[in-house]
């Protein structure tokens, strides 16, 4: 039986952690089929903070067995402001009646970019539970 997670996504600049208001954060779950399926689309307060967003999760239950499935959920989030590299955070995993905080720290770009440099990609490695 599915139940319910969340997320709320905190985006910020510098190790002063400065929140950076009107990033557009998008969640998408990855398919079977290797498209993406798009959750939400929001965009950050003047605190650099999204409402949370409701996942379907997978039962508490399944984490106090082992198995072959992960006993919670999986998505994506990208993270862009016109004034910073774009970041974007995959496999961030989603717990049962958990809420999951997930900070984005955002590099501000220089002057002139160069296109290669505007994206950071964070790959969330699979708990072993």
């Amino acid at each position: 039986m599915e139940e319910q997670g969340s997320v709320l996504v905190r985006v910020y600049t510098s190790r002063a952690q400065i929140p950076v208001p009107d990033a557009s954060v998008t969640l998408t779950r990855p398919t079977q089929d290797g498209r993406s399926d798009l959750i939400a689309l929001r965009v950050t307060d003047e605190s650099g903070l999204i409402q949370p967003i409701s996942i379907p999760a997978p039962a508490a239950a399944r984490s106090t067995h082992p198995g072959p499935e992960h006993p919670y959920a999986t998505c994506d989030i990208q993270v862009e402001h016109p004034d910073f590299q774009m970041l974007r955070v995959e496999n961030v995993q989603i717990f049962s009646g958990v809420e999951t905080l997930q900070d984005a720290e955002l590099i501000p770009l220089p002057e002139h970019p160069d296109p290669a440099d505007m994206t950071s990609t964070v790959a969330v490695t699979p708990q072993p539970l």
